[in-house]
Order: C-alpha cells, then sequence, then structure tokens
C-alpha cells in the first residue's frame, strides 16, 4: 500500500494488534524527505471492460485490508514480478522525518496473493477508492496482468512500483529494510504490524512466504532489543 488518505471502508479484514511494536524507540533511520502534499497524482485511469466484472490483485495489505466492494476472492500467482519491501513509507507507515518501509510489486521472479472480483456495478466506486489509497503519491503504474488461479487465469489490476519515483527503495540489505520497518509508524500504524499482519494472513492463507517469516523474525529480535535499552 502506498501513502494515501482513507477512503470508504468496506470488505474489511481483521487488523492486527499492536502490542510489541518498537517504532519511537530509536533513532532515525533514512535522510529525511520534502514534505509531500498528500494529494491524488494527476494519472490517467485504467479503463474498465465496460459493463463487465473485474479483478484486483492483492499482495500486501490488500490482502487483509481490501477495502472496495468485491464479490469473489481466488487465491492467485502473479508471474514476472515479485513482492518486495521497496517504497519508503511518509504517511501510513512512516513520516517524512521517519520513514518506513511497505511492499511493492518489482519486476522479476512472481508473487502468490488474492485476486478480488468487482461487480460492475460498483466498478468506478472501486476505481476511486484505488486510486484515492494507491495513487496519492503516484509512486505505482497500475497495470492489467494475467493471474493464475485455480478455475482459470483472469487479468487484474495490479499496483507495479515506479523504479523512477522518489519513493523508490530499491534492493536493500535485510538489516536496512528491517530497521525501517522497525522505526515506521504513520497515519495507519507501525511498520511491524504492517509486516506481521501480512505474514498471518499469507499463512493462513497456506500462502507463506519464508522470506517475509525470516524479516519479521528479524525486525522482532530488534525490536525486543531496543525495549531493553
Amino acid at each position: 500500500m502506498a501513502d494515501g488518505k482513507r477512503g470508504r471502508q468496506t470488505g474489511n479484514g481483521p487488523r492486527g494488534s499492536r502490542g510489541g511494536d518498537c517504532a519511537a524507540d530509536r533513532e532515525a533511520i533514512g535522510a529525511p524527505v520534502r514534505p509531500l502534499e498528500f494529494e491524488p497524482v494527476a494519472r490517467a485511469r485504467l479503463p474498465l471492460p465496460p459493463g463487465k466484472d473485474f479483478w484486483v490483485f492483492g499482495y500486501g495489505s490488500l490482502i487483509w485490508h481490501p477495502g472496495f466492494p468485491h464479490i469473489e476472492v481466488r487465491p492467485g500467482l502473479l508471474r514476472g514480478y515479485h513482492r518486495r519491501f521497496c517504497i519508503y513509507s511518509h504517511r501510513y507507515r512512516g513520516t517524512p522525518e521517519r520513514p518506513g518501509l511497505v511492499l511493492g510489486l518489482d519486476r522479476g521472479g512472481s508473487c502468490r496473493g488474492l485476486v478480488f472480483r468487482v461487480p460492475a456495478a460498483e466498478g468506478e466506486l472501486a476505481m476511486d477508492y484505488l486510486y484515492e489509497r494507491e495513487m496519492i503519491t503516484g509512486v505505482y503504474n497500475p497495470r492489467w496482468l494475467k493471474v493464475a488461479t485455480r478455475r482459470g487465469t483472469v487479468r487484474a489490476i495490479s499496483f507495479v512500483v515506479d523504479r523512477a519515483h522518489g519513493q523508490y527503495a530499491g534492493c536493500l540489505e535485510p538489516n536496512e529494510v528491517a530497521a525501517l520497518i522497525s522505526q515506521g509508524e504513520g497515519d495507519r500504524g507501525t511498520g511491524q504490524e504492517y509486516l506481521r499482519n501480512t505474514v498471518h494472513h499469507l499463512d493462513a492463507l497456506d500462502l507463506s512466504c519464508p522470506r517475509l517469516k525470516r524479516l519479521l523474525r528479524l525486525v522482532e529480535r530488534r525490536c525486543a532489543q531496543a525495549r531493553r535499552e
């Protein structure tokens, strides 16, 4: 999820506990950025299929907090892109002075997540919500991508990170990623909460990601150490 304003909430998943988070326990990591004007970036919206339902691919917080109307959910595999903590968060899970880090879809590899079927009658409402939530700073390039499911392949709107954007963090070392997640806290909670929710919901859906589970253990160790200091 990129930094943006909260839209109409429907179909929300459960929210995680913030117990044990340590966002304020250490000196900020990462250089402060210029203040952001949190207004939706003007960018042409993807055209919707006229009068037809469509799909949205979720790989991070959309899995456990979709927020838009949908009538069907399926596990899906997206090839050609992978899930990575590669986006500096300056609002939802961090601030310009203490940036956090959130997930983006970056090129290469593959990603298992969920696809949500949006009814045609509520398509524009769903798009309003998604663009307000995800496109507040324009860090994503929305694309129609093919996602394989057990019931066939669907074309789904997918939010791919824009590598030319200032919030793109690139490929950081695990300790750097853990430090940014640990320090991050914003309008929607802490980076640790965001990571924990993603890991736990992927596990519950039988879509476990060993790399994220290792990262969560690293973040939890850092937070435990910070509380002892």
